[in-house]
């Protein structure tokens, strides 16, 4: 099967509801793009609200009271809404990768996998059916010698060190209260929680859903957006291998890559409708393919979308290739829009200020260009 790239990104922007809206909730919009990045919670709002024909103002936060939504440490690190009944799996497949155990990481952070074993056991027995904050949950552990030493690590608000016990199921993001952060385990938070199970039952379910929102795609571009290329390549090539059948290889444009079967004569008839849209910071789109993938963003132009700190910045998207960037200050959105891209019709640019207005709950945006 050949299709262009022209063909492969309307067909994401169609997965990933981006084409039409979509009367789904939340949670189901943050189950098709296989979560929502939530670093920052703007962002993450504005990434389901755009998505949705009626955005629902606090549709991330009924999802997550209702424990249809687990807020946790995730993809590359980084805390992203999941949908409940799918996020043991991802985080099965994450942990596979053992990044704890390197020797760099170690050097890094100061902790042993002997010491990150022993916080995993600690912290779900402290955290079987409570919920504590971060200060509540350190001061128990930095009581027992073995962590004494550990201190500052677990302090910080990087998380750095619960991130190897969020991904072996220890402990989730819990209620919110007031401003502080608090910590359950998702066994306390998810009703039916199944636990982690083991990666190779896990990675089909994970391969699946990424491809049916982010596919045509390798098992390296996986790799990347799950764990920034950590996981074991031998395990990761067989994951792809035994899905057999209900994978199809593509030729996109010279480069082989996989689809789910189900999905190629969907892929086949897709044809670009001209879609313009504004995505927020860190939005799925963009993260899913990766900021290196120049069909999606010219590689000149991407330190103007991958910034310092690992910022990604809010993007302008045409027929799925990003052409510019936006920014919100106040009551204003500033576009600036790459000189040597393909521009939208500002018609379409000034619809989709209001679409992020509605997203986000700005009331009227007043639209300027750079």
């Amino acid at each position: 099967m050949r299709v262009t790239w022209d063909r492969v990104l309307a067909w994401r922007l169609r997965r990933q509801f981006l084409e039409s809206p979509t009367t789904a909730h939340a949670e189901e919009v943050v189950g098709r793009l296989c979560g929502v990045q939530a670093q920052v919670a703007a962002p993450a709002a504005t990434a389901v609200g755009i998505r949705q024909k009626d955005p629902e103002p606090d549709g991330i936060e009924h999802a997550l009271s209702e424990r249809s939504l687990l807020k946790t440490w995730s993809m590359r690190g980084t805390l992203h809404l999941l949908p409940a009944r799918d996020a043991a799996n991802y985080l099965s497949v994450i942990a596979s990768a053992r990044t704890w155990e390197k020797p760099a990481w170690q050097r890094a952070f100061g902790a042993t996998p002997r010491q990150v074993a022993d916080l995993v056991e600690a912290v779900a027995e402290l955290l079987d059916g409570r919920v504590l904050t971060r200060d509540e949950l350190v001061s128990h552990l930095v009581r027992d010698p073995r962590f004494s030493s550990l201190e500052e690590q677990l302090r910080s608000g990087w998380g750095t060190l619960l991130k190897p016990l969020a991904w072996q199921g220890a402990l989730c993001h819990g209620p919110k209260d007031g401003n502080a952060t608090t910590f359950t385990r998702p066994a306390s938070f998810v009703p039916d929680w199944p636990g982690i199970p083991d990666p190779d039952e896990a990675a089909p379910a994970v391969i699946a859903a990424y491809l049916g929102a982010h596919g045509p795609a390798t098992p390296e571009m996986l790799d990347a957006w799950l764990t920034r290329n950590s996981l074991r390549k031998a395990p990761l090539r067989r994951w792809f291998a035994d899905m057999g059948d209900r994978l199809t290889e593509v030729d996109v444009a010279g480069r082989s890559a996989y689809l789910l079967t189900e999905h190629a004569e969907e892929l086949a008839d897709t044809r670009p409708q001209g879609t313009v849209r504004l995505l927020g910071a860190f939005d799925q789109y963009v993260l899913g393919a990766g900021t290196k993938e120049t069909e999606v963003l010219p590689g000149h132009h991407r330190s103007k979308v991958s910034r310092t700190a690992g910022w990604i910045s809010p993007v302008v998207v045409l027929d799925g290739r990003i052409v510019g960037t936006w920014e919100l200050d106040g009551g204003r959105v500033t576009v600036s829009l790459f000189p040597d891209a393909q521009q939208p019709p500002w018609e379409e640019v000034e619809a989709e200020v209001s679409r992020i207005a509605r997203a986000g709950g700005h009331g009227e945006l007043e639209l300027r260009s750079a």
